[in-house]
């Protein structure tokens, strides 16, 4: 191998990660924003497990849009009284916050 493939090497390997583990880099934005502090994959927590979430909105196609909203508006009622607060951009971007959502609505 030359010296430009050894250079170039660590950084195709890192593309590759980054585009074949989409679910860990959204598993990683949910830590990063601290959603789990209320929500876990499996189990109700405070909110309802990301896995509840998935069913209820298994055959919504406008359940993207609505969950964006819910997060960034905050609200009750929906999973139980306990309020979710809002969550703005400065605690997650939108880029972020799409595929989260996009994460969450592919469980099952």
């Amino acid at each position: 191998m030359n010296k430009t493939s050894l250079t170039l090497l660590p950084l195709i390997a890192a593309a590759v990660l980054c585009v074949t583990n989409p679910v860990r880099a959204s598993e990683e934005i949910v830590k990063k924003a601290r959603c789990v502090a209320c929500h876990t994959v499996d189990s109700k927590r405070v909110g309802p497990a990301y896995k509840d979430v998935a069913a209820k909105y298994r055959n919504d196609s406008s359940a993207p849009a609505k969950l964006f909203d819910k997060v960034r508006a905050g609200g009750s009622g929906n999973w139980g009284e306990i309020p979710m607060l809002p969550h703005g951009a400065d605690k997650i971007s939108d880029d972020d916050l799409k595929a989260a959502i996009k994460w969450v609505l592919s469980l099952s």
